[in-house]
């Protein structure tokens, strides 16, 4: 079990034989994927090769399933092409984008066709809906310089409170939201720029799960060391300790101080050239 940032080895002590055998890759978004809000070129471009060498490939992220829409299925108007994933898992494991291409051949960049899917039935979703609303305004009147993150139009079974995408809190100020959340009956987590709140036991390691059954009618479980992880912050901890493929990118050492479970790789660069640079592990290895 991996329970110290001490614990960490360089990407290159990655054993040939572990990578040689991975199937699928997961990956956190901001700040795993992205640099400065953005998906950068060598993120997408890696993306892009561990889908043409076979691999799965599924992205799983606090952010809502509103804001993850163009990336799964492409904007043209906004100059966004779909990102080559087979699914995204958004809001933390409770709603998915399960990504197909629009035809056998289709190019990467090319149409998507997108199947949605809920973890929670219909009523239990507009039950916590309302619940969640009321949490978040019961946080904004309790704790000064707290805001809705911007893009909480979207989210339809979380809310996010923002620390650090647009607005900043102290410390002090995110262990006051996160208090208040628990105290309501939710379940709280800190990402690289939110704190997102839900109602349910779920968590990105549940919505993994749940996406592998989804998607390929197969069980995680049974092959968990052939799939790797790659991500940069505290809500990735239970990812971190569920796979021994695990990979921080080099941001990860901002929140040293208060893992509990690291990944057992750290890459050398920061966001989106870190997770280029585990893909290219990856692929090396094939």
């Amino acid at each position: 079990m991996k329970t110290a940032m001490v614990g960490m080895q360089a990407l290159s002590d990655w054993p040939l034989e572990h990578r040689r055998r991975i199937i699928g890759v997961f990956t956190d978004i901001d700040d795993t994927l992205t640099t400065d809000g953005a998906i950068t070129p060598d993120a997408l471009n890696a993306l892009a090769k561990l889908k043409t060498a076979g691999l799965h490939v599924v992205a799983i992220t606090g952010r809502p399933i509103g804001w993850c829409e163009p990336f799964a299925r492409g904007d043209a108007r906004r100059g966004i092409v779909p990102w080559p994933l087979d699914a995204i898992v958004a809001e933390n494991g409770s709603v998915a984008f399960s990504i197909h291409q629009n035809g056998a051949q289709a190019a990467p960049s090319g149409p998507s066709l997108l199947s949605k899917l809920y973890l929670q039935d219909e009523a239990t979703r507009r039950t916590n809906y309302q619940r969640l609303q009321s949490v978040a305004q019961q946080v904004l009147r309790a704790v000064p310089g707290a805001a809705l993150a911007q893009d909480s139009n979207g989210r339809e079974t979380d809310i996010a409170i923002d620390h650090s995408e647009f607005a900043h809190l102290s410390a002090g100020q995110i262990d006051a939201v996160v208090a208040i959340l628990r105290a309501a009956g939710l379940t709280a987590s800190v990402s690289s720029i939110h704190i997102n709140g839900w109602l349910g036991s779920h968590n990105k390691l549940v919505g993994a799960h749940w996406i592998v059954a989804q998607r390929w009618g197969r069980s995680l479980a049974t092959e968990v060391d052939r799939w790797a992880y790659v991500g940069d912050s505290t809500n990735d901890q239970v990812m971190f300790e569920a796979f021994d493929n695990s990979v921080g990118v080099a941001n990860i050492r901002r929140f040293e101080a208060e893992l509990v479970h690291a990944p057992r790789y750290i890459a050398g660069h920061a966001r989106g050239a870190g997770f280029a640079e585990v893909a290219q592990a990856v692929l090396a290895a094939r």
